[in-house]
C-alpha cells in the first residue's frame, strides 16, 4: 500500500512540474533586458499603468545597466560603455533629477590629432604646458582659426545640418496630447521629419549641403569612427546623431551612467531576476510563457524585449520575422601607462595629442586613443577603441610602458547601412513588443528612452486601453540601486 501511495505521489509531483505557469490575478508585464531601454520601460509603465500591475525584469548578467557600465583600472573608475550625453537629452536629464544624481562634464582634452598610419595629417596646438587661462584662450582661438582655414565654411554647414536634425528630434518631447502613439519605427520617423535621413548615407546627405570632401574624409570620419565604429557610409540619421555627440555641453553621471538604469528599476517596484537568461517565448492565447536558463517558467500577459535580438538565441513560438541585422563590435581597451612616441614619429610623449583619431583605412589597427586621466608627467590612463581585439604585441609597440590593461568587447550598436529597414515595435500583432527596433535609426541612451516611452504608450493604449502617458511625473527617489551594480 505504501509503495502505491509513493508512486501516486511521484506522479502528482511530475504532473505539477509539467503544468503551465499560473496566471496572476493582476496583469503581469515581463521585460527582458535591464539597460536604459528596459529600465525606462519599467519607469514609464509603473508611472502610468494600473497600480496592481506586476512587472518582472530579466537580466542574463549579474548587474543591471546593459551597455552602460564602468571599469576600474588601478583603483579608479571610468565609463566603459555608453559614455556621453547631449545637453538636449531631456529624458535622461529628467532621470538625473528624479534620482538625485549628479552630472559631470567629461574630462577636457587639450589637443587633437588625426593619424593616417604614417603621420598626423592634422594636429592642434596644446596649451597644457602654460596652464594660464589667457594663454589657453589664445591657443583655443588659434586652433579654431587653423580648423577654419583647413575646412572653411563647411564647418558651419556641418553645424547647421546637425542642429536641424536635433530640432526635428525634439518633436519627440512634445506633450502627449499632441504627439501620436506610433505603431512602427517608419511612422515615428516620418512624423518627426527624420525618415529620409535613414534612406541615404551620411556622405550623400553631407554632399547635398555642400560640405567639402576634405572635412568628410578627415574630421567627420574621425567622429563617426569614434562614436559608431563606422565610416561616413553609415545611414544619414545615425551619422547626424554621431556628429551631435561631438559638440559642446556634453555630460555624464558622476559615478557612472549605469546608475540611471539601476535607480529607475529600484523605484519602479519590479521583481528583478539577475543571472537569468530567457531562452524561449511562447504565445499561448491569453498569455506568453517565457522560459529561462534556470528552468523556470513565467506567465506574462505582456512581454517586452528591451535588448538587441541580433546575437541572442531566444526561441519564439510562433516564430517572429524581423530584418536581419549585424551588430558593430567595438573593442574598448583601457591601459594605465604611457604611449611610445616613436610609434607616432615623435621624440617625446608630450607631443602626442590627447585625442588621436584615425581616417578610414582597414590597415589601421585602432579607431582612436584618448587620455582619460593624467596621473603624473609620464603616467596616464588611456582608452583605445578598435574594430578588432588589440594583441599584446601591438599594444607593446604603441605603448612604452604598460602597467595594467583591460579589454572589453561590446556588441555596441547596429552596423548601419542605408536604406535602413526596421523591425516592428509589435513583433506578433498581439502583446510582444520590441524596444530596440528603433536602434536602426540611431543608437544612443536617449533614443532608447524615447523608444521605450513610445512602446510604453503602445502597451497602455493596446492592452490597458489608456490613451495618455505622463513622462515627467518626477517624484522623490529612494535609492539609486547600487546593490545591482559592480564594475566590469
Amino acid at each position: 500500500m505504501s509503495t502505491t501511495r509513493a508512486i501516486i505521489s511521484l506522479w502528482i509531483l511530475l504532473l505539477l512540474s509539467l503544468s503551465p505557469p499560473t496566471l496572476q490575478s493582476n496583469p503581469t508585464v515581463c521585460i527582458i533586458g535591464t539597460g536604459i531601454g528596459g529600465s525606462s520601460m519599467a519607469h514609464f509603465l509603473r508611472q502610468n499603468s494600473p497600480d496592481p500591475t506586476r512587472i518582472l525584469m530579466f537580466e542574463r548578467n549579474g548587474v543591471v545597466g546593459g551597455r552602460m557600465a564602468t571599469v576600474t583600472i588601478s583603483g579608479e573608475t571610468f565609463e566603459a560603455g555608453a559614455s556621453i550625453l547631449h545637453p538636449k537629452n531631456y529624458h535622461l536629464l529628467n532621470y538625473t533629477k528624479l534620482l538625485n544624481l549628479k552630472r559631470r562634464e567629461p574630462s577636457s582634452l587639450d589637443s587633437f590629432g588625426i593619424w593616417n598610419g604614417k603621420k598626423f595629417v592634422l594636429r592642434t596646438i596644446s596649451a597644457r604646458s602654460w596652464k594660464v587661462p589667457i594663454v589657453e584662450k589664445m591657443v583655443s582661438m588659434v586652433n579654431s582659426v587653423y580648423l577654419f582655414v583647413r575646412y572653411g565654411f563647411s564647418l558651419l554647414k556641418m553645424q547647421t545640418f546637425v542642429e536641424d536634425t536635433v530640432e526635428r528630434f525634439l518633436n519627440y518631447y512634445q506633450a502627449v496630447e499632441v504627439r501620436p502613439v506610433f505603431e512602427s519605427v517608419d511612422e515615428m520617423l516620418k512624423w518627426a521629419g527624420l525618415f529620409n535621413l535613414t534612406t541615404r548615407t551620411l556622405e550623400d546627405q553631407l554632399t547635398d549641403v555642400k560640405i567639402s570632401p576634405l572635412l568628410m574624409q578627415e574630421l567627420i570620419t574621425v567622429i563617426t569612427r569614434i562614436n559608431y565604429g563606422q565610416s561616413i557610409y553609415i545611414s544619414g540619421l545615425a551619422g547626424a546623431v554621431s556628429l551631435a555627440g561631438s559638440g559642446g555641453g556634453l555630460w555624464a553621471v558622476e559615478g557612472g551612467n549605469w546608475q540611471m538604469a539601476a535607480g529607475l528599476i529600484n523605484r519602479s517596484n519590479v521583481e528583478l531576476h539577475l543571472h537569468e537568461e530567457i531562452e524561449s517565448i511562447s504565445y499561448l492565447g491569453e498569455y506568453y510563457e517565457i522560459n529561462s536558463s534556470k528552468g523556470s517558467s513565467y506567465a506574462c500577459e505582456v512581454t517586452v524585449v528591451s535588448t538587441p535580438l541580433d546575437e541572442l538565441d531566444i526561441q519564439f513560438s510562433p516564430p517572429i520575422s524581423i530584418p536581419k541585422r549585424k551588430l558593430q563590435h567595438t573593442h574598448a581597451t583601457f591601459v594605465r601607462g604611457v604611449l611610445n612616441p616613436v610609434y607616432f614619429g615623435m621624440d617625446d610623449v608630450s607631443k602626442i595629442p590627447d585625442l588621436v583619431g584615425t581616417i578610414e583605412d582597414p590597415d589601421l589597427p585602432f579607431t582612436s586613443i584618448s587620455i582619460l586621466k593624467q596621473h603624473g608627467e609620464k603616467d596616464f590612463t588611456y582608452k583605445i577603441f578598435s574594430r578588432k581585439p588589440m594583441a599584446d604585441a601591438l599594444l607593446d609597440d604603441i605603448f612604452g610602458v604598460r602597467k595594467e590593461t583591460i579589454q572589453i568587447n561590446w556588441g555596441a550598436y547596429p552596423h548601419y547601412k542605408a536604406p535602413e529597414v526596421f523591425a516592428p515595435f509589435v513583433l506578433d500583432g498581439q502583446h510582444l513588443y520590441y524596444v530596440n527596433a528603433f536602434e536602426n535609426a540611431a543608437s544612443t541612451m536617449e533614443t532608447s528612452a524615447v523608444a521605450a516611452e513610445n512602446v510604453a504608450r503602445l502597451i497602455l493604449s493596446r492592452f490597458f486601453s489608456k490613451a495618455s502617458l505622463s513622462s515627467s511625473n518626477l517624484k522623490s527617489p529612494t535609492s539609486a540601486g547600487e546593490q545591482w551594480h559592480q564594475d566590469l
